[in-house]
């Protein structure tokens, strides 16, 4: 399976949270080419802050394979991770986060810039299906405004 095969997963999630009202962000996390967990952001619906996709993906994955530990995971999640979700990605010791567009405002760069928040272990790979994942949250904001 591809890396673009998985984020159009992720972004199936992210739909589901622009059909609830929520920010479209979708994550699924992936080891040995299976999808053992999703999540999509229920800010609104769960009223909490925290509950970004990729927490909620991750708690998922902690659940499913009763360790808090992911290292043979990948994460493939729609934006950028925020810094909040940069840090559970650090602890977690995840082997691999891809993520679709950057998030200029509120993704992890505006607060390390250049310098990973991620485990030194973790690979990175920034802009796959990056325009479908950039206009899906552009249409978001439009409709609100």
């Amino acid at each position: 399976m591809t890396d673009e095969h998985y984020m159009r997963q992720a972004l199936q999630e992210a739909h589901r949270a622009f059909s609830e009202g929520e920010v479209p962000v979708g994550a699924i996390l992936v080891m040995n080419e299976r999808i053992i967990a999703r999540g999509y952001n229920q800010v609104e619906k769960l009223t909490d802050s925290t509950a970004h996709a990729e927490m909620i993906a991750l708690t998922s994955g902690f659940n499913f394979l009763g360790s808090k530990y992911l290292p043979a995971a990948v994460l493939f999640v729609t934006i950028q991770p925020c810094l909040m979700c940069s840090g559970a990605l650090y602890w977690c010791k995840i082997g691999r986060v891809v993520y679709g567009a950057e998030d200029e405002k509120n993704g992890y760069k505006k607060v390390a810039g250049d310098h990973s928040p991620f485990h030194p272990k973790t690979t990175l790979t920034a802009g796959v299906l990056k325009d479908e994942c950039a206009q899906l949250m552009k249409d978001f904001f439009k409709a609100r405004r």
